[in-house]
């Protein structure tokens, strides 16, 4: 906790780099290991993206990859101009969509996707493997809660999904249930797939 200086760092990552790590994924926000929770470590203390920049900046030769706080595709790309990839976490999590568009954005492949229905239905397949291998609906229905964040009906569909994906019955057809009640109107509706 009391190593904070950029020449500690910096001495750390030389080190590192002479064993022969060339990748490194440094967090901005420095965890305080004393006095804090986890939770509030996600906050305190504040995000010093130019520490990142910097080691990228003395370490030329090193691959560097910036993680925490990226909110958005956007936020990516400024940071990219710094350093040699962004992590997004929490954001996708909250929104599992924002990604829809990294492969276009960042590799110039198109995007396989168009519409969250899409992914939801391209998604089945593989819930029906892991359910016939044993694993928990809940498991993996916890990843896509926030899917249809800031559409009609994803309250609807958080809450179906967060009440009925429990129990060792739990299906896909719980999954299928929840996207019934999304709606079916608008941009990224189920009827333009």
């Amino acid at each position: 906790d009391d190593q904070d200086s950029y020449e500690a760092l910096k001495w750390f990552v030389g080190c590192v780099a002479e064993s022969g790590c060339r990748t490194f994924i440094m967090h901005a926000r420095k965890a305080i290991l004393s006095g804090l929770s986890p939770k509030e470590n996600r906050e305190i203390p504040p995000l010093k993206y130019d520490t990142v920049y910097a080691i990228k900046r003395d370490f030329p030769e090193l691959e560097v990859i910036l993680n925490g706080g990226v909110p958005s595709l956007d936020a990516a790309v400024t940071h990219l101009e710094q350093v040699d990839g962004a992590m997004i976490g929490r954001a996708a999590y909250r929104d599992p969509w924002i990604l829809a568009q990294a492969d276009s954005r960042f590799f110039g492949a198109p995007d396989r996707l168009q519409h969250r229905y899409e992914a939801v239905l391209a998604f089945l397949p593989y819930v029906r493997a892991r359910l016939d291998e044993g694993v928990a609906l809940c498991a993996m229905t916890r990843h896509i809660l926030g899917l249809f964040n800031g559409m009609p009906g994803a309250r609807r569909w958080r809450r179906y999904l967060s009440e009925n994906a429990y129990g060792a019955e739990a299906g896909a057809d719980v999954i299928e249930a929840a996207l019934a009640l999304v709606s079916t109107e608008g941009p990224d509706a189920a009827t333009a797939i």
